[in-house]
């Protein structure tokens, strides 16, 4: 891929995405006011935490606020989880006022009370049942469907083509590799050669939907680098994005080869207080104090000199004791 078009458009079935770098799904994280976040940094798109079919179809009052919509969410994706078929046409019928842009299956979870039903990236192990779920959904609703999975279950069964291929069969439009198998979880390294592997064989076999990439993607300056390495069409951040909501609009700067805008401690300070607003917005104070701890240590990693300030955060339980405790990072 010619390296002045790493930053293009994406082409979901019949919905265009302006742009190609996405905010991954990520279960305890990707709620309304971390994806606001996201979005106001540059995230082109993003992705509801994980929704149960199951519990969808049950009409299950916390599963059903897990797929509204951000209110700067201009498109956005739903991701489900499922062992079987057996709740989904019921779940479908629950996720249609929502107006999602694309529903995403979430194939590669490796959670083992995820995995124990079946689900996540237990699916890897029947690709049948991919087949079977896309379909449902294609024949069910007008809207597109995606597919996040990883190489395998383990490494004696890296069977990536072959459940890329039983998706395909069903009507998917567009696949996301998370490149590692599950029994790695998320130990280092993931296999970007799988990625570029996933994309010849669509080339190959004239399939002509976005192949995504998750795995590794830590810094801004490594969407580039999966991007020209792999020749996939775009990326997906997960856990680089937690505690650093800038690594989108950093990252869209260096695929467009433009200044890349630095990250300092006021911007740091700006949007834990500002995703703390978004939480108690959200949440209620209580929760979201509770909740804003692992975010607001994220924040900090790395930045020296704010242990006492971590200290104080995590025994925060009002919005003031989080403002009392930041004002030690003006003086950074």
């Amino acid at each position: 891929m010619n390296e002045q078009n790493l930053y293009h458009s994406v082409q979901i079935g019949p919905v265009t995405v302006p742009g190609n770098v996405f905010l991954a799904p990520l279960a305890g994280y990707t709620d309304i006011p971390f994806r606001t976040l996201c979005i106001e940094h540059g995230a082109d798109f993003s992705y509801t935490e994980m929704v149960s079919a199951e519990g969808l179809a049950r009409e299950g009052e916390k599963t059903l606020c897990l797929m509204d919509r951000a209110p700067n969410e201009k498109q956005y994706a739903i991701q489900l989880f499922m062992g079987s078929t057996d709740s989904l046409k019921e779940a479908l019928d629950q996720l249609k006022p929502y107006h999602c842009d694309v529903i995403d299956i979430n194939c590669g979870c490796p959670v083992p009370k995820v995995t124990k039903t079946g689900a996540g990236s237990a699916m890897m192990k029947n690709p049948s049942l991919i087949t079977e779920v896309v379909r449902i959904i294609t024949d069910t609703t007008d809207i597109p469907v995606s597919v996040k999975f990883r190489t395998g279950w383990d490494e004696n069964s890296e069977n990536f083509l072959t459940f890329a291929q039983a998706a395909l069969d069903g009507g998917a439009s567009m696949l996301t590799l998370h490149a590692r198998t599950r029994s790695k979880g998320y130990a280092p390294f993931a296999d970007w050669s799988k990625l570029t592997e996933l994309k010849q064989f669509c080339i190959d076999h004239h399939y002509q939907v976005p192949v995504f990439g998750s795995g590794d993607l830590f810094r801004a300056e490594d969407a580039k680098r999966m991007l020209a390495q792999t020749g996939i069409d775009g990326v997906m951040f997960a856990r680089g994005a937690i505690g650093n909501p800038f690594i989108f609009s950093q990252a869209k700067a260096i695929l467009k080869d433009e200044e890349v805008p630095q990250t300092t401690i006021a911007m740091r300070h700006e949007a834990i207080l500002r995703h703390l607003d978004l939480m108690i917005e959200a949440f209620g104070e209580k929760t979201a104090c509770t909740l804003m701890r692992k975010h607001t240590c994220s924040y900090l990693k790395g930045v020296p000199n704010t242990s006492s300030i971590k200290q104080a955060v995590v025994q925060a339980t009002k919005a003031e004791h989080y403002h009392v405790a930041l004002r030690g990072l003006v003086d950074l």
